[in-house]
Parts: structure tokens; C-alpha cells; sequence
């Protein structure tokens, strides 16, 4: 798990229905059934950790212990939307963990609601495998980006290069998209110089695929 300083420790349960407001009937029915318990575990901001910030001025740290491994990212995207701040998800089911971070701005008519930019996340692991660390140095933007760029899985995390990564992250969704896209219509062709030229534009993608995860890769 991630080790923060005891100067950011805040360990409080938030209740459940503190979200119900602004929740669909959907989203309140996945909070009974999916979420057993949110805490706040910490809060990472100038007083806490005496970093400075000029996008980021606090990193929240919340633990949502799950009732089952369920995907519940639509969940996580209204708290994001509802609170102000960065926030650093930390999912628990049993003995494994994932992690999840968006990147968002201010809503340009509604100050009291964000616009999520992108949102990345890990795989799920045991939490013997669990090795992210946080860089508590330069900056809170610091802080913050570089945890984007290690829950993504890519390097040369830094507030200069965040939005790249973020269109990369979309070209590449585009691009899987369109890869499986094609492997479907080439499984369901039947005529043999159509299927070459379907092969041709799926290696083509997959070049392009390859050479932006090269950009980014570890």
C-alpha cells in the first residue's frame, strides 16, 4: 500500500450516502451493493506535506473496500465530478488492491463540479504485489502527475508531458477500437482480396499502436 507521512492522515469513514444527492437510482443501487465502506485516508496538501501547487492544491486519498471485484468506475468518475480535489482511489476486495486517478478541470459554468479529462487505472493485484510508491517532492503538480503516469503504467511522468499521455491514451482507445473492429469483419469475410486488404489497414493500425506505446513505455 501506499506509505504517506503521518502529517497526512486523516482516516475518517465517509458515509455512503453522502454521494446519494447527486447519484442516479443506479449509481445509489451500486453504493449498497458493491461498496461496504469509503475512508478518507489522506490528505496531501501544503499544510500536510509543505509542497506548493499551482494546478493541484490538495490530493485526497480514498479507500473503497469492495463487497465483490466489480467494476464500479462509474461510481468513482461522480465522486471525482463532486469533489474539487485530486483524488487517488485505492480499491480493496479481500487481499487485493487497485488504483484509480483522473485528471479534471473546473467546470467552465459550475465551479462546484469537475470535468474528468481522462481517468487511469491499475490492474487489479494481491497486495503482496502492490509496489506503488508516491513521490512526495517538487511540487503538488509534481506529486499528482506522477502518480498519473505510475497508475497508468507509463514513464516520464511530469506535469509537462500529462497532456500527451492523456491524447496518446485516447488515440490508442481509438485504436483498439478500430483494430477489433476490423478483426471481426475479416473473421466474417469470405472474400479472400477484400480479407487481404482488411489485413493490411489491421497491420497498419497495429503499427501505429505499437509506436505510441513505445513513446511511453517503461
Amino acid at each position: 500500500m501506499l506509505k504517506f507521512p503521518a502529517s497526512t492522515i486523516v482516516d475518517k469513514i465517509i458515509p455512503k450516502n453522502s454521494f446519494e444527492e447527486f447519484a442516479s437510482s443506479k449509481q445509489k443501487k451500486m453504493l449498497s451493493s458493491l461498496v461496504a465502506r469509503i475512508k478518507w485516508l489522506n490528505k496531501i496538501s501544503t499544510q500536510t506535506v509543505n509542497l506548493q501547487g499551482k494546478d493541484v492544491v490538495e490530493i485526497q486519498v480514498f479507500e473503497l473496500e469492495l463487497k465483490e471485484k466489480s467494476n464500479i468506475n462509474e461510481l468513482l468518475l461522480l465522486i471525482s465530478k463532486i469533489i474539487p480535489y485530486q483524488i487517488i482511489f485505492v480499491l480493496r476486495f479481500n487481499e487485493e488492491v487497485m488504483y484509480s486517478i483522473s485528471k479534471k478541470h473546473t467546470h467552465p459554468t459550475n465551479e462546484n463540479q469537475a470535468v474528468v479529462d481522462w481517468t487511469f487505472s491499475t490492474t487489479w493485484m494481491s497486495v503482496q504485489e502492490d509496489q506503488l510508491e508516491i513521490a512526495l517532492s517538487n511540487s503538488l503538480d509534481y506529486v499528482f502527475y506522477d502518480m498519473c503516469f505510475k497508475i497508468s503504467g507509463k514513464n516520464n511522468g511530469n506535469e509537462n508531458n500529462i497532456d500527451i499521455l492523456i491524447q496518446n491514451e485516447q488515440k490508442l482507445k481509438q485504436l483498439n477500437f478500430s483494430i477489433d473492429k476490423i478483426a471481426t469483419t475479416m473473421n466474417k469475410c469470405k472474400q479472400f482480396n477484400k480479407k487481404v486488404e482488411l489485413n493490411k489497414n489491421l497491420l497498419e493500425l497495429k503499427e501505429e499502436k505499437l509506436k505510441i506505446e513505445d513513446d511511453f513505455r517503461e
